[in-house]
């Protein structure tokens, strides 16, 4: 173990964020009633230039009147390469009550894109009076923001969250696809005659877990765009999950119930995990660093695992 401890992430339930555009008010009731662990309120890319003004209105109305339960209510403002986020931001904090936990920030591609957004919010924080500290969660979509992922990371203590935005950032690597994660069809390798297909994502998602597992920062997959392939929602996430991540976007609601399957330890997982740690605490007892569970050598790192799932489950339960 390295002289500096890795941090400890939130403690938030952050199985599943479910996002609705700003522009849509029919859908704020039910995101409220949802499953969902976290709703992202979207003022970006689902919303028209010619409806920023009225879904930024409509969100604020939204975080003062709705009643959102005990979930984490988040707002994706717009990119810092447009001129309407300092807006987003100064509206929010001005306008919107201390049930607003967090603000969403797009396309970071390095270190200043967050200053920015933490000395805006600190200042309207300070000016208005307001004692709930607003917490961030960026978007890595762009070459630039894998890149440089770790100083992003390490960028803000408001940062909880890191997303991976898979279509800006097909995008902007260049990536011959349309899809929105996912496996894609010409990523494939050949064996004797046979396709296998490879998750082109699985490098991205595994700089941003290192990332934000460095920093104690919640690493999070985002969206799956077929909303109508639900094994291949499913499959995606329980990729994501095995490499570290803790939860994913839910571009429709039907997803919702896949993250929270994927991302909340099995019964049996827990269980396992629980005789793991209590057969490591007999082999202690005895002086011993190692012990055998069903068949399989377990040692202090088998605790460091189980220990994850264990907190987790008692966290998701809580």
């Amino acid at each position: 173990m390295s002289f500096r401890l890795q941090p400890t992430p939130p403690a938030r339930p952050n199985r599943c964020q479910l996002f609705g555009p700003g522009s849509n008010t029919k859908l704020f009731a039910k995101m409220a009633a949802s499953a969902a662990d976290v709703i992202n309120l979207d003022l970006e890319d689902s919303v028209a230039p010619t409806d920023k003004d009225i879904a930024r209105a409509n969100v604020i109305e939204a975080i003062n009147t709705v009643d959102w339960g005990n979930k984490t209510l988040s707002v994706r403002i717009n990119s810092l390469d447009t001129p309407y986020w300092y807006r987003d931001v100064v509206d929010l904090l001005e306008q919107a009550s201390e049930r607003l936990d967090q603000i969403m920030i797009p396309k970071v591609g390095c270190a200043a894109d967050v200053y920015a957004v933490d000395a805006l919010v600190t200042a309207v924080e300070a000016a208005k009076g307001r004692t709930k500290r607003i917490a961030l969660e960026v978007i890595i979509e762009s070459a630039a923001g894998i890149a440089h992922v770790e100083e992003i990371a390490a960028s803000s203590p408001r940062l909880e969250a890191m997303s991976l935005g898979a279509a800006d950032f097909a995008a902007s690597m260049g990536m011959q696809t349309t899809g929105i994660g996912g496996t894609q069809e010409n990523y494939y390798m050949l064996h004797e005659g046979n396709k296998y297909w490879s998750d082109p994502w699985h490098w991205a998602q595994t700089a941003i877990v290192a990332a934000c597992r460095t920093h104690g920062i919640l690493p999070v997959d985002g969206p799956f765009g077929d909303f109508s392939d639900e094994e291949g929602c499913r499959a995606q996430a329980r990729r994501s999950a095995t490499l570290g991540m803790v939860g994913k976007w839910a571009i429709h609601p039907k997803q919702i119930a896949i993250s929270n399957e994927v991302f909340t330890p099995s019964d049996e997982a827990v269980a396992e995990a629980r005789e793991i740690l209590a057969a490591m605490e007999t082999a202690k007892a005895n002086g011993e660093g190692a012990t055998v569970y069903k068949g399989r050598l377990v040692d202090i790192a088998s605790i460091k695992q189980a220990e994850v799932i264990v907190r987790q489950s008692e966290m998701i339960n809580g």
